[in-house]
């Protein structure tokens, strides 16, 4: 079993990565398998999205369907739970407090939130405790999330030059996490969804296209991923990285291609 580590930096657009300086993600690409044309979810809103990811159904199927939770209907078994039922560890790190509803009582061994995704540096702050956390208490799954990419997205528009500068204080921050690993884990990064102007979530390619990359020792080395990927992949993959079962609700598929 692979110890994962699951890095969503949010708004962040595959064409932004490849303009500007990424070296982290650019690393990552060159010693794992990724694709530049993977999918989101509609509505394409951050809430909406990571609910998708953690419990592996669309929005209409789990009914949220704004940046406001809303409980659940039915039952949606999701990706902690089968972590959880495993007795595994899982850890979370994120800025933007609505994403604690993606979790239920239970289901974390730490779970750290700082309210910092209008500060430049506020991924900054969360890399440095995810970094430390995962270094000393190794946890089975680590959910890193990075939340001010978006929030230049809103602030000075998709694709400007403020957009990619903040990319780049992004990247660092990843290679902050990435330093704190032990070349036993898996990481996974990718976004939640893209954007346009300074808005997202209309159907259109650049809300709809993100990036998706893993790496780790199981993974395949400099491998563009062949067939279509959605963002309803990245469960079932983590769970055949932690040798879970994925339960039958869900819509995604392993990413079976990306394996040695």
């Amino acid at each position: 079993m692979s110890a994962v580590v699951l890095v969503v930096i949010d708004g962040a657009r595959p064409d932004a990565l490849l303009q500007a300086h990424c070296p982290n993600v650019d690393r990552l690409r060159a010693n794992g398998a990724s694709s530049l044309q993977a999918m989101s979810v509609m509505p394409c809103l951050t809430l909406p999205c990571h609910t998708s990811i953690f419990y592996d159904v669309s929005p209409f199927r789990h009914g949220i369907f704004s940046n406001e939770w809303v409980p659940f209907a039915h039952h949606w078994p999701g990706l902690l739970e089968q972590v959880r039922a495993a007795k595994l560890k899982a850890a979370f790190f994120y800025n933007w407090e609505p994403l604690r509803d993606l979790s239920r009582p239970g289901d974390l061994a730490c779970s750290f939130f700082r309210d910092n995704a209008q500060t430049p540096y506020g991924d900054q702050i969360v890399a440095d405790e995810a970094a430390r956390f995962i270094a000393n208490e190794q946890p089975d799954f680590a959910f890193v999330y990075f939340g001010t990419v978006d929030t230049a997205g809103h602030t000075f528009g998709w694709m400007s030059d403020e957009y990619l500068r903040q990319l780049e204080r992004v990247d660092t921050a990843l290679g902050t996490v990435l330093g704190a690993l032990n070349g036993q884990h898996t990481v996974i990064v990718q976004s939640d969804h893209g954007g346009h102007d300074r808005h997202h979530g209309q159907n259109i390619a650049e809300d709809l296209t993100i990036p998706w990359i893993a790496a780790g020792p199981q993974i395949r080395r400099g491998h563009a991923i062949e067939r279509d990927v959605s963002l309803l992949d990245t469960a079932p993959t983590i769970a055949r990285l932690l040798k879970l079962s994925a339960p039958a609700r869900w819509e995604g598929l392993c990413l079976d291609e990306i394996f040695i």
